[in-house]
């Protein structure tokens, strides 16, 4: 069926939440691409947050001037260092250009302006991949303390932007959240600029656990890609055989300025884009798997089942923004399985993949 020379699969991705964005005390709702550079402009004329100091005589708590040290490692602990910075970039949610679940093309135009975290080597002196959607894993064991240097690369959208992690300890100079005159040093990274922060892995951390943009313009910026996956073990536990990450959220057209509203899978769309698992029958196989956009999603993975939380069985479990759902199992039956959210709109406008099990 078509409505309007949009067919069936397109009409149903075109639709999405509007974002709600607060500016100087000033809130606009964000539907078109128009409002996306209104609010755009007016974060760019955004200025760093005054100092404590010079702000005090306007109604500061004592809270304000406190000083915090930097956490080190718990005895046994270490620093596990990494260093990554934000970039815009063009970004195509299906390379392939082909939905192998619904077996169709996917027309362009695909590609439009994302923002996106980057790994790089040691002293930011050479890239360790492309910028990722979602950024890179960040990974620790309690005891251990992550010390994340960042940078604003960032030459195009001109804003401030941040990392700001859950689930880790912080002090509130490592919090990353921007939050007007009571900004604290890492709140407010502008282009060009770099910031070290340090989160403590404590044993209340263990879990997975979400980092992302808290700028000034989080709103967009997190929606445009700034998001990743941080993973706390117990001390000298073992990985799964197979461990995944997926991120269900979607690209808006007030986001991309394209006509169709993307549900994707960490960035890409439908099926032979989205990641493609693959695991042997024997492995121990975990999926996280998070909300990263303003919707509720679930995930269903086709041919097994997990324990929830409360011990019961299930093979389809909800998630909300920026929560997770932790789905471990041995693997048992071979084949190919489809993996996907379970509103059914989000699904067929290409929140799903594969996972390819070997005997």
């Amino acid at each position: 069926m078509r409505r309007g020379g949009i067919d069936r699969r397109a009409f149903l991705g075109v639709g999405g939440a509007a974002i709600i964005c607060t500016i100087g005390g000033r809130t606009i709702r964000v539907e078109t691409p128009e409002d996306v550079a209104e609010v755009d402009a007016a974060v760019r004329r955004l200025k760093a947050p005054r100092a404590v100091a010079a702000a005090r005589a306007e109604g500061l708590d004592a809270v304000d001037e406190l000083k915090f040290g930097t956490p080190e490692p718990q005895p046994g602990g270490q620093v596990r260092e990494y260093w990554i910075e934000a970039r815009s970039l063009i970004w195509d949610v299906a390379p392939t250009g082909r939905d192998e679940f619904m077996g169709h093309a996917i027309p362009k135009p695909r590609t439009f302006r994302a923002f996106a975290y980057r790994q790089w080597s040691p002293g930011f002196a050479a890239p360790l991949g492309p910028p990722s959607i979602p950024g890179p894993t960040l990974e620790a064991e309690v005891g251990d303390v992550l010390r994340v240097h960042f940078r604003n690369g960032d030459e195009h959208f001109g804003q401030a932007v941040t990392m700001h992690p859950h689930g880790v300890r912080y002090t509130p100079d490592y919090d990353g959240a921007y939050m007007g005159d009571y900004t604290r040093v890492g709140g407010f990274i502008a282009p060009g600029e770099e910031f070290t922060y340090t989160w403590e892995a404590t044993p209340d951390s263990v879990g997975v656990w979400a980092y992302h943009d808290h700028g000034p313009n989080e709103d967009l910026n997190t929606h445009r890609g700034l998001f990743g996956m941080i993973v706390v073990r117990e001390k000298g536990a073992p990985r799964p055989d197979v461990e995944a990450g997926l991120w269900f959220h979607q690209f808006a057209p007030a986001i991309t300025k394209l006509r169709r509203n993307f549900q994707c899978v960490n960035g890409r769309v439908a099926a032979g884009n989205t990641p493609t698992i693959r695991a042997k029958v024997g492995q121990h196989v975990t999926f996280h798997v998070f909300g990263a956009d303003d919707m509720l999603h679930t995930f269903h993975i086709h041919g097994h089942r997990w324990r929830a939380p409360d011990g019961t069985f299930t093979d389809n479990q909800l998630l909300g923004p920026m929560t997770s759902v932790t789905a471990s199992w041995v693997e048992d039956n071979p084949g190919r399985w489809l993996y996907h959210c379970h509103v059914l709109s989000h699904m067929h406008a290409g929140m799903n993949g594969w996972y390819l099990v070997d005997p």
